[in-house]
């Protein structure tokens, strides 16, 4: 094993990084996993293939630029809701229909009332969120948004009870079923529940982001196990050599040893980057 891993240790060198995809695809899904607390992996692919990858601490709306810039931008999108994509989005993909996924919709509401709530608003507010995992036609969708309008109607009383807690702050004594409800207006308000009921659409649009949850996620937390014990750098380029691997076209063993990066090369990158705005920032510039 000892020597096995010697001989592989200078292919550990290499990061593999992701092509720039010119090509557009109809539908593209896009999610971030986390391999550890400070380490992010945003991930984009299609029905077939993995698109991009970009490693960051956190997600946030810079990150997703970042990985949105280098590739073409889709008909539609769909997304969890991951911090920071929308405006990302907006930006680098103005023209793309966004499709939030149905299913973490429902989860988000159900962290808030649980499985079996112990009220009436909770237990109704509960069922409206699993409904909406039953969407097939335009009429049933506007159906659904009724039934959220006239929930937060008929529970106006009862919502707005408040208590009082230890610090003696006045606060809503049913605030997560307020976030629940919120968390639903905030989307019916920004029409990217519906998407894929869209007649407009020249494409397919699934209403939630198996593909990339089963197809991916599922498929690099599987690796990670099976060869768990790796430090965070070695996870993160065992993340790269998969989404590469599994890239539309990967090049050959002997050209990824000519063309990508390695540990030094990227250091010599960063420190040439840092001497230079070290200069600027210290020798006054002329003219």
């Amino acid at each position: 094993g000892r020597s096995f891993r010697r001989k592989t240790s200078q292919f550990w060198e290499l990061w593999p990084l992701p092509p720039k995809v010119e090509s557009s695809s109809s539908v593209v899904f896009v999610d971030g996993i986390y391999l550890a607390r400070n380490a992010c992996i945003l991930i984009c692919c299609n029905e077939t293939h993995v698109l991009g990858w970009y490693v960051c601490r956190y997600e946030h709306s810079k990150a997703w630029e970042a990985l949105l810039r280098r590739i073409s931008s889709p008909i539609v999108v769909i997304s969890d809701g991951g911090t920071g994509f929308q405006k990302a989005l907006k930006k680098v993909w103005p023209k793309a229909k966004l499709q939030r996924c149905l299913f973490h919709v429902f989860q988000q509401v159900k962290r808030y009332t649980t499985i079996r709530p112990k009220t009436i608003a909770g237990c109704e507010l509960y069922g409206i969120a699993r409904d909406l995992l039953t969407i097939h036609t335009q009429d049933h969708a506007m159906k659904w948004v009724q039934n959220v309008m006239s929930w937060k109607v008929r529970h106006r009383v009862f919502l707005s009870e408040i208590t009082v807690d230890e610090n003696g702050t006045i606060r809503p004594k049913h605030e997560r079923l307020i976030k629940a409800e919120n968390s639903l207006v905030k989307l019916i308000n920004k029409r990217c529940l519906f998407t894929y009921l869209d007649a407009s659409l020249t494409c397919t649009c699934p209403a939630t982001n198996n593909r990339i949850e089963g197809g991916v996620n599922a498929q690099l937390r599987t690796m990670l196990r099976n060869h768990r014990g790796m430090s965070i750098e070695r996870r993160i380029k065992a993340v790269f050599w998969w989404c590469y691997m599994h890239s539309p076209n990967p090049l050959s063993n002997a050209e990824i040893l000519k063309v990508m990066p390695t540990n030094k090369s990227i250091s010599d990158i960063y420190h040439t980057i840092h001497e230079q705005s070290r200069l600027e920032a210290s020798i006054p510039t002329w003219g």
